[in-house]
This record gives C-alpha cells, structure tokens and sequence, in this order.
C-alpha cells in the first residue's frame, strides 16, 4: 500500500476510536488524528534500507519496522517521541495507544497485498499475506478518504470514522470472495486442460477489484492470463487513451481470456541447464527467497557472456513500461557466475 493511504487509514482509526465527547484538554483531537497520521505511515521509513543496497532492500523491506512482535517497542519509542515534540505536555502514555494502532493497521494494510510482510521479524523471515487487494487501490484510498470527509463534516461524532472502516473492511472482504472465485475460474481452466495436480493462484490487479491475473503452475511449466471477472465485452483504447485506461483494457472477460505460457527453467534442454545452474548458485538464494511466482524471462548463450534472468509475476502489470526486481546470474565463458539485475532498458547492472 502506498504510504499516503497508510497514512490516511492511521488518522480514521485514530478518530473511529476517540472518545465520544473529546476532552481537549486531555488529548486535543487534531493532535490524537496527526500522531494517528504520522504513526501509520512510519514503517515505511525502511525505505532507507533501499540506500544499501538492492538485495538488502529486498530482505528487510516489510521487516522489523512491520512486525507485531516488535510493535510495542516501535509505539513506546513513538510516544515518547510525541511526547518530546509537544514539550512533555503530556506524559508518552498519552500517545501509546494511538501509535500502536497506527502502526497496526499499517501492517494490517500490507498484509491484504501479495507482497505480504514479515510480521514475525526478526524471528521469522516469512512473508504473509493474503493476496486480495493491489498495491495502491485507489477504491481502497477513496473509501478512507470518505470516512475522513464525512469525519470532518460530522466532527462531533466518531461514527462517521467507524463506518468508513467498516465500509473498508466489507470492500477487503469482497475483494477475499472475489480472489477465491479468480481461482477456481483457473482451477476449473486447469481441469479443463489436464492439469490435474496444477497449483492455481490469483494476483490482484490496479484499475478495478474485478482485475485479476491468474497463474496455472503444473511441474516447472506455467501458464497466466488477465481477466476482469464480471467485463463482458474487451474494453477498446481510444486514440490518446490515459494511463489508467491503457492499464484497463489488457484484462479481458473470462470467456475471451488468453493464456500466456512459460516456464521455470526453459523450453530446451540447453536453456533448462543453464537456467538451474543459474538459479541454484549461492548469490541468488535472496531471489528464490523472494519471488513467489518465479518464471524465465530469458537465457543468453552468448560469446563469451552466458546469462540466465528471472522475474515475478506478482510484479507483472500490463499496460507499464517497467517490470521491477528483475535478476540474473551471468558468467564470461566457464569462469564463476555473477550476479546482476535489469532494469527497465534491458540494461544489466552488477550487484556486488
């Protein structure tokens, strides 16, 4: 989720449970909404991690500063920091509570997505999540900006707050019905096609909750296709058609849908070998870590650079000029593999 909307769903959870009849005196609640504001969008200063290194960014990015396990010490260093901000006015205990539910429903918004979060950190490296909303929604953004609107209008109450988090909560439960019937629309193609022991699952997508990308695995080959669940005819580009128009319309209707294939390793025995001894080297342990939906982009038997590059189909969305957190494994001639990773242009870049 992007740190705005964090940010946002920090300062309606801070409202939703104010008091009924707000003592200013105890806690102004312009003050309680701001540190509400301030604390969910706080674990994304991890983002400093990116400043190391790629590779660092990827194993502790939605780590410690995302963990439950941590989360009280985070809110007790937060309060006291409030505390000091407004010249101890008040004690840190002022400001606990509000802290510790900013930085909840910040983990609570990265769960929801297929990148999930490592909120066991720093024992447990695993990520968790549940996959059924984007990361940024912008129907998911304008729900928390309602509540904050209807907030603002009715300040006296905190009602309008707890019904925007409601209205939140059913959206993030019908995206859950919505996830769960994308699958069994690819287990059903799956059994359709033989695929009786395929591995399905169903990746959110921008635009609308009904775009989804779904992915058939069966052994090492996989198949994907980009569906809207309820569209029943494609939606046409006008000439000069928008961003957001142009990420619509490469999600078909489910009875028009195109599947893509590939494969983890490669079609040919060549491509097959030099793509596992590539994905097997020690450098690259952080990627088979990482990407949950892996496939080969490509092999490059070339004279003398020999490459092998992965990518994610989480991170696959038509209609952008990027695919992020691309890597490879190069080596010139018979001598040791490297690693590296592609950007945009195609362009490789060494990772020390």
């Amino acid at each position: 989720m992007d740190t705005l909307t964090h940010a946002l769903s920090g300062a309606l959870l801070a409202r939703a449970t104010a008091p009924g009849r707000s003592d200013e005196a105890t806690f102004p609640l312009r003050r309680r909404l701001l540190v509400g504001f301030l604390a969910a969008a706080a674990p994304d200063l991890d983002f400093v991690i990116g400043f190391v290194g790629p590779i660092e960014y990827l194993y502790h990015h939605r780590g410690v500063t995302y963990s439950l396990v941590m989360l009280p010490l985070w809110a007790f260093l937060m309060a006291h920091l409030f505390s000091l901000i407004w010249r101890r006015d008040r004690s840190w205990r002022a400001y606990f509570g509000v802290a510790a539910l900013g930085l909840a429903i910040h983990i609570a918004g990265d769960w929801i997505t297929s990148f999930g979060t490592m909120v066991f950190s720093p024992f447990s490296d695993a990520c968790l999540g549940i996959g059924a909303t984007f990361i940024i929604d912008l129907w998911f953004s304008g729900i928390i900006l309602a509540g904050l609107a209807a907030s603002w209008l009715w300040r006296a109450s905190p009602v309008p707050a707890i019904a925007g988090l409601a209205a939140l909560c059913g959206y993030i439960a019908f995206q859950g019905t919505l996830h769960q019937r994308a699958i069994e629309w690819g287990g059903a193609h799956a059994r359709a096609s033989g695929l009786r022991q395929a591995e399905v699952t169903a990746q959110p997508r921008p635009v609308s909750p009904f775009n989804w990308m779904v992915v058939v695995r069966n052994g090492e080959d996989v198949r994907y296709s980009f569906v809207n669940l309820v569209r029943r005819e494609p939606r046409r580009l006008a000439p000069g058609a928008g961003f957001i128009a142009r990420l619509d319309a490469a999600y078909l209707p489910l009875a028009q849908a195109q599947w893509v294939h590939g494969t983890r390793f490669g079609a040919s025995e060549t491509e097959r070998i030099l793509a596992r001894e590539a994905w097997s080297q020690p450098q690259f342990a952080f990627y088979r870590w990482f990407a949950e939906e892996p496939v080969l982009l490509r092999v490059e038997a070339g004279n003398p650079s020999t490459c092998a590059w992965f990518q994610d189909l989480r991170f696959f969305t038509p209609g952008r000029d990027a695919w992020p957190f691309r890597y490879g494994m190069c080596r010139e001639g018979g001598g040791p593999w490297q690693l590296f990773r592609l950007d945009a242009q195609d362009v490789r870049t060494p990772i020390r």
